[in-house]
């Protein structure tokens, strides 16, 4: 089985936002650590009242990582 790349995003490693692999800083946490090695991806579009949104402590819409390492 082949593993797909997942080498278009890049993962906060502070909030697991996806970012685009030419963002320098997250926008979500003002962070710059990041890494290409994530897995699982969530998109949340209303977070006040998603349910996944509030277990993964996530306040705003976007792309987000479900594992980073």
């Amino acid at each position: 089985m082949s593993k797909r790349t997942t080498a278009r995003f890049k993962c906060c490693l502070r909030c697991k936002a996806l970012l685009t692999s030419q963002a320098n800083i997250c926008p979500n946490c003002k962070s710059s650590d990041f890494t290409f090695d994530w897995n699982g991806l969530v998109v949340v579009f209303d977070p006040e009242t998603s349910v996944i949104a509030k277990v993964l402590n996530i306040t705003k819409p976007g792309r987000y990582a479900i594992k980073c390492r």
